[in-house]
């Protein structure tokens, strides 16, 4: 099995918090104030997305709702009976231009 690399939120605020103090040496912020500021962008992109509004950031990509239809013909994975699943919304990403283009040779 391939090593699995990971990027964490602790290590994406302590990275931001590296790149703001060196560019802004004479202003105080702390890592908490990262946190917080992340926390709250996480909880408007998912407000939005609740409220069925597309997410879109210029030069990442697009969050959106996409309706999966009812199926009544699913089946429980542990036990293998029959079960009905209604139709519900499911959270899509579609990356912007710039993030395909960074990643297109990643694996090559």
């Amino acid at each position: 099995m391939a090593d699995i690399k990971k990027l964490t939120k602790a290590a994406i605020i302590e990275s931001l918090y590296e790149k703001f103090k060196e560019k802004n040496a004479d202003t105080e912020i702390t890592r908490s104030d990262i946190h917080m500021l992340l926390d709250e962008f996480f909880e408007e992109v998912k407000d939005g997305l609740k409220k069925d509004l597309i997410i879109e950031l210029r030069g990442f990509g697009t969050f959106e709702v996409h309706t999966r239809k009812q199926r009544d013909r699913a089946h429980n994975p542990k036990t293998g009976a029959p079960v009905t699943v209604d139709t519900h919304g499911v959270a899509f990403f579609r990356p912007g231009r710039e993030l395909k283009e960074r990643v297109w040779n990643l694996r090559g």
